[in-house]
């Protein structure tokens, strides 16, 4: 690492318009007093040298010196004591103020990152701070000070007056505009203080990389590429995965002709899905499995070759696939196992003009296309499309999801993403006419710089489960900025500017996809508002308890639907409130909640509407599935008579029906464009995923 001097970020800083004190440098036996003499007290001084970074903790800082001469000797005791300082900077002394920090680091998968919080000791003791991913808009500026849980500090308390945010958020904009023109491996400004009249960086730190990984002749404010790094979106740009998921013929290398492996097992999953030409590579076999042989890759006029040997073994079979698009190499044993250098040699072995899948993946799903990893029937053919680093987590999505009433248009399992990324893929799907929602299972993202801006201009819902999130022991930072970024702050970071919803399970990443794909196609109010509809007081205030916890709002109702409702039979022993409590069961009326909803969307509009049920007392009270389905039908009806309002259907209790019922209830509603979930929780999760989508944006 290099160190630049405070002097010198300042003096770069503030030709971008970082206001910074007055101040002068002079080196180790030069006249401090001469030079503090053009300077109006107070006064700061502070030694500089190459190490001292954390100069407070070194006794390399003076504060609230009343005269030059006191600057002076000041600088004389630091000057003997400190054997580091090369020379003494003496600045004015910034008045008071609410103390910022602003900073950024580099991160290894997304490139420069902001952040800001609350200076000084607040900075090491509460850690409250926002990141963005640089560059930032001044949207994201003010979004990140909205974000601060302490940011009533910049409104003024307890008498004193608020700070003036348009000069801070000028100076997070000018800083973002600065490091774009510069390499750093850290940057800090800490504190900034902040008045009603303007932001002063009264303290600035930068750390560059070690002079090795810069090219020769490199400054120190060198000029690098603004904030991205080569993709191989922008080597390929018209790159095309049709024949990926719809390939005219597929050849599998592995199988056997004596014992049965992966291989032969692929080679059973495509002989009951795949529909075009079909082979098996082998050097003597005439055929496996009643499958055509060809003795190699090189002899295999196919789109899309699945390879399924020991690791040792893949370059050499990659080296034989000129001509052929697409090559899958599912073999473990690469990078994943701290082999870089098999991952190396297999990427040298990529032909020109093949992309490789993989390594370390089990493959691509397409009902549509006969592409598949999974045995058994493919399902139908749906709008979904996802990526995942797992092959396994991939085929619990697809098959959970299809079993719930999901359907998939593309499945794509990456692995290591030595060659075909996940922003490639992204890309693809965003304008793949066959593709409405998104979902995304990620570890590394290997090019983040470009899952970032595939994202940003993505235009459909994306949801990503992301595996890894917690601090991963990165190496300790230099400056408070680096050890206060983890990944998943990075991740957070990257949601809030693109849209993107995460989520920390499965279920929630199915349950989400299940709601993107039913109501991605409606215009509905932009707000948090959600109306929540249905039996059991106790369930309606757990219910309000777990959709606050979501960041979403109980709207009030409004005053004038309070009587329509009463006329409704409603309200009686209870009040006329969001949530509303109505009663569903075997002998009520099946329609009432539908007829209640319509009467209050008249009043006023609803983004979103849960009507939940407790299917236990269908079956406690009463011994017909009829009054539940007959609901649920109801519940239909009313998706369709209210097209500009999201109805979510949440079935509690459901293991208390009789086998069966739950998914004659999920296929009653699904086929309504109603999405169901077993918990409040979930569908919590899903809605304010539909809220904070790219649907909001």
């Amino acid at each position: 690492m290099s160190f630049v001097p405070e002097h010198a970020v300042k003096a770069w800083i503030s030709e971008f318009g970082v206001a910074v004190p007055n101040g002068v440098t002079v080196p180790a036996g030069g006249d401090v007093e001469a030079a503090a003499g053009r300077l109006t007290p107070p006064l700061v001084v502070k030694a500089y040298g190459p190490g001292l970074l954390h100069k407070s903790d070194a006794g390399a800082v003076r504060l609230g010196l009343g005269s030059a001469a006191g600057a002076a000797e000041a600088a004389a005791e630091m000057l003997g004591r400190l054997t580091d300082a090369e020379g003494i900077l003496v600045e004015e002394q910034s008045a008071p103020g609410v103390e910022v920090i602003i900073g950024a680091v580099r991160d290894p998968a997304f490139g420069p990152v902001l952040l800001v919080g609350l200076g000084g000791v607040w900075t090491e003791v509460l850690h409250d701070t926002a990141l963005r991913l640089l560059p930032i808009t001044e949207h994201d500026a003010y979004d990140m000070l909205a974000e601060l849980r302490g940011q009533a500090l910049l409104d003024g308390f307890r008498g004193k007056p608020g700070i003036d945010r348009a000069a801070l958020v000028k100076t997070m904009l000018s800083v973002g505009e600065a490091l774009a023109t510069r390499e750093f491996a850290e940057f800090e400004l800490n504190p900034v203080i902040c008045s009603p009249t303007g932001a002063v960086a009264v303290d600035a730190r930068l750390i560059e990389p070690a002079p090795a990984g810069r090219s020769e002749g490199t400054s120190r404010a060198g000029i690098v590429p603004p904030l991205q790094e080569e993709t191989h979106e922008a080597a390929n740009p018209k790159v095309t995965f049709d024949a990926l998921f719809a390939p005219r013929a597929i050849a599998v290398v592995g199988a056997s002709t004596k014992r049965p492996n992966f291989g032969n097992m692929f080679l059973g999953f495509y002989q009951q899905v795949f529909k075009g030409e079909l082979y098996a590579v082998h050097p003597t076999a005439a055929e496996i499995d009643g499958v055509p042989c060809v003795p190699s890759l090189a002899e295999a006029d196919v789109d899309y070759a699945l390879v399924a040997v020991p690791a040792g073994q893949c370059a050499e079979v990659l080296s034989q696939a000129a001509g052929i698009p697409f090559v899958q190499v599912m073999s473990g044993g690469f990078r994943e196992t701290g082999d870089d250098a098999a991952e190396a040699a297999l990427k040298a072995a990529i032909p020109e003009g093949t992309r490789l899948l993989g390594p370390n993946c089990m493959g691509v799903y397409s009902p549509a296309g006969g592409q598949t990893f999974i045995g058994g029937k493919a399902g139908s053919s749906g709008r979904i499309s996802v990526v995942s680093q797992s092959g396994g987590l991939a085929g619990e999505v697809i098959k959970v999801g299809e079993a719930r009433g999901l359907r998939y248009a593309r499945v794509a399992t990456v692995g290591n993403s030595l060659d075909v990324s996940p922003a490639e893929l992204l890309t693809f799907f965003a304008g793949d006419d066959e593709t409405s929602a998104i979902g995304l299972y990620l570890e590394d993202p290997r090019d983040g710089r470009a899952l970032y801006e595939a994202l940003g201009a993505s235009g459909k819902p994306v949801v990503a489960l992301i595996g890894g999130r917690s601090d991963q022991g990165r190496a300790a930072a230099a400056s408070h900025t680096g050890g206060m970024i983890s990944d998943g702050r990075v991740w957070q970071a990257l949601a809030r500017q693109t849209g993107l919803s995460i989520v920390t399970s499965q279920d929630d990443l199915i349950g989400v996809l299940d709601f993107f794909d039913l109501h991605g196609g409606r215009t509905v109010p932009d707000d948090r508002d959600v109306l929540v509809i249905g039996p059991s007081g106790g369930a309606s205030v757990l219910a309000a308890d777990v959709f606050d916890a979501a960041g979403l709002l109980l709207g009030a109702l409004p005053e004038t639907a309070t009587a329509p409702l009463k006329a409704l039979g409603l309200g009686a022993g209870t009040s006329i409130a969001n949530p509303l409590e109505i009663p569903v069961g075997p002998r009520g009326n099946p329609t009432l909640v539908s007829t209640a909803v319509q009467e209050i969307l008249e009043h006023r509009p609803y983004a979103d509407v849960v009507t939940h049920v407790n299917v236990q007392s269908f079956f406690t009270y009463g011994d017909s599935v009829e009054p539940l389905l007959a609901y649920v039908a109801a519940v239909g009806a009313l998706q369709a008579a209210v097209p500009s309002t999201r109805i979510t259907l949440v079935t509690r209790n459901g293991e208390c029906a009789p086998a069966g019922v739950e998914e004659q209830v999920r296929a009653t509603a699904r086929a309504a464009g109603v999405p169901v979930y077993r918990n409040m929780e979930a569908a919590a999760v899903a809605i304010s995923a539909g809220k904070t989508s790219i649907w909001s944006r």
